[in-house]
């Protein structure tokens, strides 16, 4: 059995403004350690599989920074679409790409955003998962939930499966907070922290069966996949594909799927609010990166500049961000609605800032 890691790269910079811009995203920032959340990413599949088995699906706008930040990916290792169509179209590329490369291939589907503490509990997990995989099942990769969050969506589990890991009875949208106490107390439902493995085949039939739009673009491309007229295909028919979630388009409808559950030291690196789940705090809790003076403050997440001090006094759970163009002063509980000062910039037509 050949794994081939598939690392999504799509994103708009939208959650960490004013870091992230639609040119510097999320996965391009240095978020969770000195290393750009990509790099780590690709760092954590050493020793798991072969480099040049490794893919990497993104947009033309970051396709030149990606290939800077992963110099060890082969050109042909980078897939570059053409249009954004959310992640059934991106991983049914990738499964064109990789059963024509290994027709008993299995895709093992990363997202490029996320944090992970535990990297050989993160090895064996996707290598249970590829096991079960190899014989059909698509299969995912939970998280155990260690708390009522309410702002991840999450998988009823069943008993064992067949194939190993354990049956997914459905898959659950974000909860209110009543729900997630439920969720957390029961034990039969984990974090979906979007990791998916399959075998190629079987991800391209399920797209036929449940997204056929999707897979009949899909098709049109995949005779010229390993050609020279590759490129020109992928600009042609690529657009014809749906801009479809993976989980809408066929995971909430398959039948025969089976998660992993797994605990990773795992964080999706939803806001500015989560740094504290992946980044050291000092002893009042206070997660720095630059010079930073704090007086009477904790519990806050201030990334500032190494040449312009940031002096915090008397102030708790604030975020505080300086990206020398633009500054951002929150609450860490109001961290998520960042993406509200995106929206007012792009109406008042500020490009600069985007």
């Amino acid at each position: 059995m050949r794994l081939h890691p598939v690392i999504l790269a799509g994103g708009s910079g939208t959650r960490f403004w004013p870091l992230s811009r639609r040119r510097r995203p999320k996965q391009l920032l240095a978020l969770a350690s000195n290393l750009p959340l990509i790099a780590e990413t690709a760092a954590r599949l050493e020793g798991l599989c072969d480099t040049a088995d490794i893919l990497t699906v993104c947009g033309r706008a970051h396709a030149h920074s990606i290939r800077r930040l992963l110099p060890r990916v082969a050109s042909k290792g980078i897939l570059v679409e053409p249009v954004a169509r959310n992640t059934a179209a991106a991983i049914g590329l990738a499964s064109l790409v990789v059963r024509a490369r290994d027709p008993n291939g299995v895709l093992a589907v990363l997202p490029s955003d996320h944090a992970i503490l535990n990297r050989q509990a993160f090895h064996d997990a996707v290598r249970d998962a590829a096991r079960t995989a190899s014989q059909g099942p698509l299969v995912t990769i939970g998280i155990r939930p260690t708390r009522p969050e309410t702002g991840f969506g999450y998988i009823k589990v069943g008993e064992t499966h067949p194939k190993g890991a354990r049956k997914v009875l459905s898959f659950v949208e974000k909860p209110d907070l009543a729900k997630a106490q439920s969720y957390l107390h029961s034990g039969d439902y984990l974090w979906n922290a979007g990791m998916f493995v399959f075998r190629a085949d079987r991800m391209l039939e399920e797209l036929q069966t449940h997204a056929p739009d999707c897979a009949a673009a899909l098709a049109k491309i995949e005779p010229f996949v390993g050609t020279q007229g590759f490129a020109r295909a992928l600009a042609r028919w690529f657009p014809e594909c749906p801009s479809v979630s993976i989980d809408y388009a066929v995971m909430e409808k398959a039948e025969d799927l089976a998660v992993v559950p797994a605990e990773l030291g795992w964080s999706d690196l939803g806001s500015f609010a989560s740094l504290p789940d992946v980044r050291k705090a000092d002893g009042t809790g206070n997660v720095v990166d630059g010079d930073v003076l704090f007086f009477d403050a904790s519990r806050n997440v201030v990334i500032g500049q190494r040449t312009k001090p940031i002096a915090l006094i008397g102030c708790s759970d604030l975020v505080v961000i300086d990206a020398g163009d633009a500054v951002l002063v929150c609450s860490r509980e109001r961290a998520q609605e960042v993406r509200r000062v995106v929206e007012a910039l792009e109406a008042r037509g500020d490009e600069r800032l985007l």
